[in-house]
């Protein structure tokens, strides 16, 4: 799957080297021909969407490459670095059009269109509809972040070359140039582009939080498995594209064996990565107690103690010990809540007066996957 993956994304790119190229060629001769910075800066944008795909398929290739001893997870996130490359290519062609355009506001030049130059970018229009579609596309069923971009930024040009068209029309028709100006709206949105990308990036590197759909999509392939009667704590960690590894808790009967738990726990991971492909590396065991009514009788009492918090979101992983006179749960309390550990802090003196014959363990847990 991850070659067929990759020869997609490298034969797409491909594709937008080659358009881009053309349509870059294209709009510089009409921009230096008709004295039009907007249509030359246009051109430089298309250049620059033609080395994002050669370094998309760079980093497509590079991230492919087969995990070894000192990187064991593989490479995956090195797709991400060269989306940051990208990001501060297109950071570098939006600022540098920006000080041309300015420039040309400063010392104006008037335009000199033809018909031939504004076919031109009318065909230039089309073409990138199409191209920002098929790679935006292709880029969304691929999981690949970097063509999904790279289409988006296709369909966003198509929208400033028609403004171009635009410019165009004002000036043949009331004689008012506003190329200038339009080279610098043009620079703003390649600059924002680049922010966007940058950002979207380094978010990704960071640690992003699994999509609700998808959290709770895993978590009900797991509950669906005899034997599990619940699924928390769920964390899923990104090594590239199509390589997540995450683990998580699930909920068990005490009275089953190690043996029990050793074929219940295949079973989940099997499942899980057939659904979902996602590895789930560690699966961690709550025992729920089974047949003892002081169990039920005291998790209630604490269940309705918690509903007097709309700050915590949920609490799990709960079991009495009548040997050892323990209690334990676990507990996850919003990050928007004013004092998280103070509301901790509280629960659990609540319910140390709740129970009194017991020695109470409450873990706050972190909101990681809903």
């Amino acid at each position: 799957m991850n070659d067929n993956r990759e020869k997609i994304i490298v034969r797409t790119s491909v594709v937008g080297i080659l358009a881009n190229i053309a349509l870059a060629a294209f709009k510089a001769a009409v921009g230096l021909l008709s004295h039009s910075i907007a249509v030359v800066m246009d051109a430089v944008n298309n250049l620059s969407d033609a080395l994002s795909s050669v370094i998309t398929i760079v980093g497509t290739k590079l991230a492919g490459k087969a995990p070894d001893k000192k990187h064991p997870l593989g490479y995956g996130r090195l797709e991400y670095l060269s989306a940051m490359i990208i990001a501060v290519i297109v950071l570098y062609a939006g600022i540098s059009s920006l000080v041309e355009s300015v420039k040309k506001i400063i010392h104006p030049v008037a335009p000199d269109y033809s018909a031939i130059a504004l076919i031109i970018i009318a065909v230039a229009v089309v073409a990138k509809i199409i191209l920002g579609l098929f790679v935006k596309g292709t880029g969304q069923k691929v999981s690949s972040d970097a063509l999904v971009a790279s289409g988006s930024d296709a369909l966003n040009d198509a929208i400033i070359s028609a403004s171009t068209l635009a410019a165009a029309a004002i000036y043949l028709i009331f004689g008012i140039s506003l190329e200038a100006w339009l080279g610098a709206v043009i620079s703003v949105f390649i600059v924002k582009a680049g922010i966007d990308i940058l950002r979207d990036t380094v978010s990704q590197i960071l640690g992003e939080r699994i999509d609700a759909k998808t959290a709770q999509g895993i978590k009900q392939t797991i509950c669906q498995v005899d034997g599990v009667e619940g699924a928390y704590d769920l964390i899923v960690n990104n090594y590239g594209p199509s390589r997540q590894i995450g683990s998580v808790h699930i909920e068990v009967p005490d009275t089953m064996t190690a043996v029990e738990l050793d074929s219940l726990e295949r079973d989940v991971s099997d499942a899980v990565f057939a659904r979902h492909h996602i590895i789930l590396a560690g699966i961690s065991i709550y025992a729920k107690n089974t047949e003892n009514s002081e169990a039920v009788r005291i998790e209630k009492a604490v269940r309705d103690l918690l509903e007097d918090y709309p700050d915590v979101l949920q609490m799990h992983g709960f079991f009495l010990d009548q040997t050892e006179k323990a209690l334990q749960f676990d507990i996850i309390i919003s990050y928007d809540a004013p004092n998280r550990k103070q509301l901790y802090q509280e629960i659990v003196k609540k319910t140390e007066v709740l129970c009194p014959d017991y020695t109470v363990n409450v873990q706050l847990d972190f909101d990681i996957s809903d």
